[in-house]
């Protein structure tokens, strides 16, 4: 029975949500509106459990001094971001903004760097290795110098830099082909688990797998 009523929800909410296909309604909404509230309090409730209980609750009830001081720090700037709703405390919340985003960016950054731009340049001067592996090689050798040409303004892109620039366009193009279709195939993918659980698991149309 539990398990019914939990198929026959899902297949409603499903509709609901697929009922907008149609044009905007009360049932969309409705389901639009069930989803973001539960997605919040369900984010609430591991926040808490995650963050809150073990780096703030915990800690401060340790009887350490030296790390309730620590904890404090955080907690203060936590809170100050919090007042920002309030126009009184803005100024105050600014700095802890700031703080949180000087940080990030310096994290970020530095492992952008290390992740992103030097490895790149280390796959770049790498010997080619024998076969095919030579090809998929001089591509991303070939794609790094002509897309790094096309954002290269400092020069008019005309003669060597002009093709190189051109040739650059053509790999973001591909490139931006290539996100754009799996990020469609991903959509479809959830779509057609939609269809099958409408079909199979609420109307057994077609047979369980």
């Amino acid at each position: 029975m539990t398990t019914m009523i939990t198929v026959w929800v899902a297949a409603f909410l499903t509709l609901c949500v697929f009922s907008f296909l149609y044009r905007d309604n009360p049932f969309y909404r409705f389901a639009e509106h069930l989803f973001v509230g539960a997605a919040a309090g369900y984010l609430l409730a591991v926040q808490y459990q995650n963050v809150i209980v073990p780096n703030v609750w915990i800690p401060l009830t340790s009887g350490k001094l030296l790390t309730i001081g620590l904890t404090v720090i955080p907690l203060v700037l936590g809170l100050l971001m919090v007042a920002r709703v309030s126009p009184r405390f803005a100024g105050p919340a600014r700095w802890a903004i700031a703080f949180y985003v000087g940080t990030y960016s310096g994290i970020a950054v530095t492992g952008y760097m290390q992740a992103q731009v030097l490895a790149q340049i280390a796959d770049a001067v790498k010997p080619f290795p024998p076969g095919w592996g030579a090809v998929n090689a001089a591509l991303g050798l070939i794609g790094l110098l002509t897309v790094l040409a096309y954002f290269f303004f400092s020069v008019p892109h005309k003669g060597p830099v002009g093709v190189g620039a051109r040739v650059g366009i053509w790999f973001l193009m591909v490139a931006f082909g290539a996100s754009f279709g799996y990020t469609v195939m991903a959509r479809v993918s959830l779509l057609i688990a939609r269809v099958q659980f409408l079909l199979r698991d609420w109307l057994h149309l077609i047979p369980m797998s």
